[in-house]
């Protein structure tokens, strides 16, 4: 009897819906988890777990493991815990089972300090279930919440995520779409044509790319299933277990005293040419370990993981190849949700600036660019992680106080002889500034190319921060490498007090 109650479980929704669920490009849950998971090592619970539902017929649609396979084993011998929706039993809906088995294993997690992982394939909440499949999706937000910051929770986004179901990966730290196969929306297609009669498919409302790209509710863009539990594997290499360890060191044979002197030619002369910021990340980073977050999303910020001599770090930095690196509402929710995760997790942050200031415009204001920029604000004020700092080139203003400044708490600043730290650029200032002088020159052109020259020489160079202490050390761009990963040592020890508090109010 229990050898034919397993083989039912192992089945799922039969040999026809695998069938189906093959020939869409999809893995089967159980497929999904054993190409996760190291070989041998899945555990799984409640395979024997039913609905208890009668309404509807219910009674006679009983699946053992009501559409969700649940339980724990290693990732590169590291323990994690994971659930896959089953598409194939129900459409992979959620019922009340189904959400209790979910909710067993992050508790579980939580009690052991593992990583969760999600791999999302559902047609959303089971209507036969009403109420109590309602309960079942507030029960995993709730958890969702009390271990955010506790123990690393990862979404993968495989299919179908509709309605309700979108909340839980959007509470998760990190959340990772399937190219063409998933979809995440509160409403579809269908409803939307019916309320507002605007005409949109599924790919156009909640494709990955549009996710990855324009919402910016999810962090990667997978082209398989198979690459995106890779994804996984990757990311989790970066972060700890859970918020009392260390992230895990690893030996990436790359020279802790090696000089990048291609960083000395890296800046421009004219200080309105761009250049590429993800060039100095690979160079300063231990090679070929910089795993970028976000890539298609505000775009004037880079953000990631990469290793520091085998360390683990965050990366914050502004992109003058797009926007000319400033800050707008995108990019500030951007980095302060990817540091405050680097702070709950234990994880440095370097960040590296060339940033003109914030962008102007009725748009940016009417859409709350302070409330927006002011997250950025708190988050590296509220980071008690080691934070090091690296001023390239421009750093104007707000702008230059928000991207890790000294004042903000930063452990360690270090900039560039090409840095120019002031209040607004050199163009900007001597308008405002000599605005009577330059109304009463004889060649006012000729007077204002002469202030600028000046205001320049005199404000826009990192001497002035550096004799007020704001700035650390001026170094060659080539010493970038071996200062930060000195200053990451003596830190590693870092404590850092602040009030006691139930928590902060962050400005969203």
């Amino acid at each position: 009897m229990l050898r034919e109650k397993r083989e039912k479980a192992l089945a799922g929704g039969g040999e026809e819906r695998i069938k189906k669920q093959h020939e869409k490009g999809k893995l089967t849950a159980r497929e999904r988890i054993e190409k996760l998971l190291d070989p041998g090592s899945f555990v799984e619970i409640g395979m024997f777990a039913e609905s208890r539902a009668t309404d509807f017929g219910m009674d006679k649609k009983r699946f053992p493991g009501d559409g969700v396979v649940t339980g724990y084993g290693t990732i590169n011998g590291r323990l994690v815990f994971v659930y896959a929706q089953d598409f194939t039993v129900l459409g992979g809906s959620l019922g009340e089972m189904h959400a209790a088995k979910i909710c067993r294993i992050m508790d579980m997690a939580m009690e052991v300090g593992a990583p969760v992982i999600g791999l999302n394939d559902s047609g959303g909440a089971r209507i036969q279930e009403g109420v109590d499949a309602l309960k079942g999706y507030g029960e995993i937000f709730f958890r969702n919440t009390i271990a955010s910051g506790v123990i690393p929770q990862i979404a993968v986004i495989m299919g179908p995520c509709a309605g309700g179901a979108v909340y839980s990966p959007a509470i998760m730290d990190f959340t990772i779409m399937v190219d063409k196969k998933s979809h995440m929306f509160i409403t579809g297609p269908q409803v939307i044509k019916a309320v507002t009669g605007e005409d949109v498919d599924f790919e156009t409302l909640g494709g990955a790319l549009v996710h990855n790209q324009k919402s910016g509710n999810a962090h990667f863009i997978a082209a398989s299933d198979e690459a995106a539990l890779e994804l996984v594997k990757i990311l989790l290499s970066y972060i700890p277990s859970n918020n009392m360890e260390d992230p895990p060191e690893m030996s990436t044979g790359d020279a802790p005293d090696r000089m990048p002197y291609e960083l000395d030619e890296i800046i421009p002369e004219d200080p309105k040419k761009s250049y590429d910021v993800r060039d100095v990340i690979n160079l300063v980073m231990d090679k070929g370990t910089f795993l970028e977050i976000q890539p298609y999303y505000a775009s004037n910020i880079v953000i990631g993981f990469a290793r520091l001599n085998g360390k683990s770090v965050g990366i914050v930095a502004n992109q003058p190849n797009h926007l000319a690196g400033v800050l707008d509402i995108n990019a500030s929710d951007k980095v302060a949700r990817f540091v405050r995760f680097c702070d709950s997790f234990n994880i440095p942050i370097v960040t590296f600036v060339d940033v003109p200031g914030y962008l102007p415009g009725v748009s940016q204001e009417h859409g709350g660019i302070i409330r927006h920029g002011a997250k950025l604000l708190y988050a590296y004020s509220e980071a008690t992680v080691p934070k090091l700092t690296v001023i390239m080139r421009k750093a104007y203003g707000g702008a230059y106080i928000a991207m890790g400044s000294k004042h903000l708490r930063a452990d360690v600043v270090y900039a560039w002889p090409t840095a120019e730290i002031a209040v607004m650029g050199p163009e900007g200032a001597v308008n405002i500034v000599f605005r009577k002088e330059l109304k009463e020159a004889e060649d006012p052109n000729k007077r204002r190319l002469e202030l600028i020259k000046e205001y320049r020489d005199r404000f826009a160079n990192p001497y002035v921060a550096a004799a007020r202490l704001y700035v650390d050390d001026v170094i060659y761009p080539h010493e970038t490498r071996v200062k930060l990963i000195q200053a990451l040592e003596m830190l590693e020890n870092k404590k850092e007090e602040r009030p006691m508090k139930k928590h902060g109010n962050i400005p969203l």
